[in-house]
């Protein structure tokens, strides 16, 4: 192979190879193997470690830099900081956080309270805003919630269901909030889910409530609907875990096909 090949074969997968090695420090910053406080290693010993070469590195800790999670110095190195400094509604940031095999369940109930804010206020919006293109989004996720057969199904579902009521407020600033929301019902299913049975199924009625009064225009009620959504999940991430289970199957009560 020329030089001139290789350095455009090098050169395509430079984005790739920086990415792991940000996910790579990423995950270990946010579970604590690299503390608060912590001094980074050295770049070489970096370069050694991952196989990547110095400017690789030097990206990645640019990007962590830029999410809050180190502070570098020049001729000082690259130190962790505390967790009130992270960008936590970073999508990058919140899947090392809580895309875990253990969550951490405190902080989902803390972006759940964070969701309270911010998701009611949005579907008042979408009661006065939705275009019929909107309407028709949030009818079929709410469709695709009721169709579901399996977690993932469940999990794809809710997710366009919730990012349909954002997008219908058509506020460019709530809209910012799609990455940390898709983030975050990844992880809240897969400890809701193990919390209790049937949970899914339990509120499927207050998001038909909420794709109701969307429709209708009624503000209230859309306010409403939503805080009964975000309340009946926040009651059932506060319930202590009761299995480490993880049902491929049906998330609520019903059976699916491959249970009949």
């Amino acid at each position: 192979m020329s030089t001139k090949r290789v350095k455009s074969v090098e050169k395509r997968s430079k984005p790739g190879r920086i990415n792991t090695v940000l996910t790579t420090l990423g995950r270990e910053i946010a579970q604590g193997i690299i503390p608060a406080g912590a001094m980074l290693p050295p770049e070489y010993d970096l370069e050694s470690r991952l196989g990547v070469g110095r400017g690789v590195v030097r990206e990645a800790i640019k990007t962590l830099s830029g999410k809050g999670l180190v502070s570098v110095r020049p001729r000082h190195g690259t130190r962790v900081l505390p967790r009130r400094d992270w960008s936590l509604l970073d999508r990058d940031v919140l899947n090392w956080l809580v895309g875990q095999e253990n969550p951490d369940r405190d902080l989902l109930l803390a972006v759940q309270e964070v969701r309270s804010i911010i998701e009611p206020a949005a579907a008042a919006l979408a009661a006065t805003r939705a275009t019929k293109a909107d309407l028709l989004r949030i009818k079929v996720a709410l469709a695709a919630m009721e169709a579901s057969d399996s977690q993932a199904t469940a999990t794809a579902a809710d997710k366009a269901f919730h990012l349909a009521i954002l997008d219908a407020t058509h506020n460019p600033v709530l809209q910012g909030f799609r990455g940390a929301i898709d983030t975050i019902l990844s992880a809240v299913f897969v400890v809701a889910v193990d919390s209790v049975d049937g949970w899914f199924d339990g509120n499927l009625p207050n998001h038909a409530a909420i794709a109701r009064a969307i429709e209708e225009r009624d503000v209230t009620k859309a306010r409403n609907a939503m805080e009964q959504v975000l309340g009946y999940t926040q009651a059932h991430l506060s319930k202590p875990k009761v299995g480490a289970r993880r049902r491929a199957g049906r998330t609520g009560g019903r059976r699916t096909p491959s249970q009949t």
